[in-house]
C-alpha cells in the first residue's frame, strides 16, 4: 500500500458503491472527458502502473483502460491467459500477493466472479471488475453516465432490458437498487434473470415481462446484449431459436418514449439481438457509450488510488 493511502477500496460489482460515490464519479468524469476534449493534460496518476489481466479477449476494456492510464500520465502492465494462468500454474491468492507488489492497481477481466473476489481478498491494491460470467459493472458505469450526458438524471426513469439475463442483466438490476430507477425485463423463458445473484435490496426495483414489447412500453433507455456471451458458444444453435423474438427492433423502439435512447455493449450482431435501423438509428448513443468507458474508467481509478479530488 502506498504511503497515504487508507482503506483498499475494490470495485467488484455495482452495488461496491453508494448512490453518492456514483454521483461524485460522474461529475469526475464529466470534468475528465472535458478536458479529454479541450486537449488539457490532466495527470494525477504519473508514476502509477495499472496491470491488466486478461483471461477473456477484449477490444472496448483493454483499449479503454490502456488508453485512459496512458492519459492520466501512469503506465500499463498487460497479461493475457497465457502470461497470467491464474489459478492454474499458481492459486490465485498467490497471483495477488505477488502481482498487488509490483503495481498500484490492478483490472481483471475473467469467467467466475468467485476468482476476481478471491484476488481482491488478497491484494494490497484496488482491483477492477473488467467483466466476469456475473457482472460488468464498468460497463453499466459508462451507461449511467452516458445517458446522465444526453437525459439528465437516471433516478426514477425507466431502463427495458431487453434480451439474455446475463452479466450486463445482473449489473443492470444492481444499478437499478443503487441508483432509484425501474427496471423492465423481458427474456426468453429458461434465460431469465437471477434476482439472488444480482442480490438487490429493494425488489420493486425490477419487473418482467414475457413479451419484450411490453418490457419497452414507456421507457426511458432500451438497451441489449449479444445472445450469446462469451464462454456460452456451445449453446449459440439453442440460444439463436430462442431469442428470435427479442431483436430489438422499430416498434420496440416505438413503445419506449418518443426521446428514449437505445444502448448496446457492443459488440453488436445486427439483424440478431438489434435492427440496424435502430443501432445506426437517431436514438442510438452506442458510439457515445463505447466512449465513455475510457472516460468513466479514468475517473473510477483516480478515485480508487486518491479518493476523492477537491
Amino acid at each position: 500500500m502506498k504511503p497515504g493511502m487508507k482503506l483498499i477500496k475494490h470495485f467488484l460489482q455495482f452495488k461496491d458503491f453508494r448512490a453518492e460515490e456514483y454521483a461524485y464519479l460522474f461529475e469526475r468524469a464529466t470534468t475528465i472527458k472535458r478536458r479529454f476534449k479541450n486537449y488539457e493534460k490532466h495527470q494525477p496518476l504519473v508514476d502509477r502502473t495499472l496491470a491488466m489481466i486478461f483471461e477473456k479477449a477484449s477490444t472496448r476494456t483493454r483499449v479503454s483502460f490502456e488508453a485512459g492510464m496512458y492519459q492520466m500520465g501512469g503506465s500499463v502492465v498487460n497479461l493475457t491467459t497465457g502470461d497470467s494462468q491464474l489459478g492454474r500454474s499458481e492459486p490465485v491468492e498467490d497471483s495477488a500477493r505477488v502481482i498487488g507488489r509490483m503495481v498500484d492497481i490492478v483490472m481483471i477481466r475473467t469467467f467466475e466472479q468467485a476468482k476476481i473476489e478471491a484476488f481482491a481478498a488478497h491484494s494490497r491494491v484496488p482491483v477492477i471488475n473488467g467483466l466476469t460470467n456475473e457482472y460488468h459493472p464498468c460497463q453499466i458505469l459508462a451507461d449511467v453516465f452516458t445517458f446522465i450526458e444526453h437525459r439528465g438524471s437516471i433516478q426514477g426513469k425507466v431502463v427495458a432490458w431487453v434480451g439474455d439475463g446475463n452479466n450486463m442483466a445482473n449489473t443492470w438490476l444492481q444499478a437499478a437498487d443503487v441508483l432509484g430507477f425501474t427496471l423492465h425485463v423481458s427474456t426468453p423463458g429458461g434465460y431469465e434473470i437471477d434476482a439472488k445473484v444480482a442480490g438487490v435490496a429493494n425488489s420493486d426495483c425490477v419487473k418482467t415481462f414475457n413479451h419484450p414489447l411490453d418490457a419497452c412500453e414507456g421507457a426511458h433507455l432500451v438497451t441489449t446484449d449479444v445472445w450469446t456471451s462469451m464462454g456460452y458458444e456451445a449453446e449459440n444453435e439453442a440460444r439463436m431459436k430462442a431469442f428470435v423474438d427479442w431483436c430489438v427492433d422499430r416498434d420496440m423502439m416505438a413503445a419506449a418514449r418518443p426521446d428514449a435512447l437505445f444502448m448496446h455493449c457492443l459488440p453488436a450482431h445486427r439483424g440478431e439481438e438489434v435492427e440496424a435501423e435502430v443501432i445506426d438509428g437517431p436514438q442510438s448513443v452506442v458510439w457515445d457509450e463505447a466512449e465513455n468507458r475510457m472516460h468513466v474508467q479514468k475517473a473510477l481509478m483516480e478515485y480508487l488510488l486518491l479518493g476523492r479530488i477537491g
